[in-house]
């Protein structure tokens, strides 16, 4: 059974429609790339995936479960994390004080556990998420700077710890949206050793990136959109050869070479 699996997803604004149709599935322990030219519809399936829309018309299920039109904080207890396109982060605060707003939406204490935080049970929670909060850092090569301020990073470094963040909730699912963006070659190599570092720990990884050379070095699979419909779905070299990708998206310049 798949992890992740849509069927038949379309969501309208109006009179667009975003997404059409879509079905795919993305099995436990994969790397999956969804790629498209701009407006293609993949971060409105991001956000589908993670509740902030619900779709038009069909199911999207998560380990079996529909969730479909769930709260993006349920789904996030469920076991699914994400990244935004956009950063965002808190400048002000240190890196371990961000990681660890993530790994406090899985707590179960809330309010209550900062209003009593001399409680036993309080303390020994906020002792296993100080814990995975440095792991995560030090998954993303930062757990060094964990008590320097987010503004102090550098733009690669921000994005990893956004990663960081979202790996604090201890996902099943993680959703990277364009993690790679704004990175040097070197950041970018160094970037495909964590994804792959976050799989081997048990961490299934959906992303959306537009460099092709990252995509094709670290998916085991590749589904692709143009205008809100699924035109192919396959292991890297088979998706680069698709003479309708490289008609949709790359014209005739050849995915590996964009």
């Amino acid at each position: 059974m798949s992890l992740l699996s849509l069927e038949q997803v379309t969501i309208r604004f109006g009179g667009l429609t975003a997404v059409a149709g879509v079905s795919l599935a993305v099995a436990e322990g994969e790397i999956v790339a969804l790629i498209g030219p701009n407006g293609a519809g993949k971060s409105t399936l991001f956000n589908l995936v993670t509740g902030i829309y619900r779709p038009t018309s069909g199911t999207i299920r998560f380990d079996g479960a529909e969730i479909a039109g769930s709260p993006p904080h349920r789904l996030a207890r469920a076991g699914i994390a994400r990244t935004f396109q956009n950063i965002r982060l808190f400048p002000g605060q240190n890196l371990l004080q961000n990681t660890l707003t993530g790994a406090h939406t899985r707590g179960s204490w809330g309010l209550a556990g900062a209003i009593l935080p001399f409680l036993p049970a309080v303390r020994r929670e906020e002792g296993l998420l100080l814990e995975q909060a440095m792991h995560s850092l030090g998954v993303v090569g930062l757990a060094t700077k964990a008590f320097e301020p987010a503004a102090s990073l550098s733009y690669g470094e921000q994005r990893r710890l956004e990663i960081a963040r979202a790996l604090a909730l201890s996902p099943r699912l993680l959703l990277l949206d364009e993690p790679a963006a704004g990175m040097n070659p070197q950041e970018k190599q160094s970037l495909g050793e964590t994804v792959r570092e976050i799989r081997a720990q048990g961490v299934t990884v959906l992303l959306v990136e537009h460099d092709m050379r990252f995509v094709m070095g670290i998916s085991d699979r590749v589904v692709v959109l143009d205008h809100g419909v699924k035109i192919a779905d396959g292991r890297p070299g088979e998706v680069r050869d698709n003479p309708a990708v490289i008609e949709a998206y790359l014209g005739h310049r050849g995915v590996g070479h964009a």
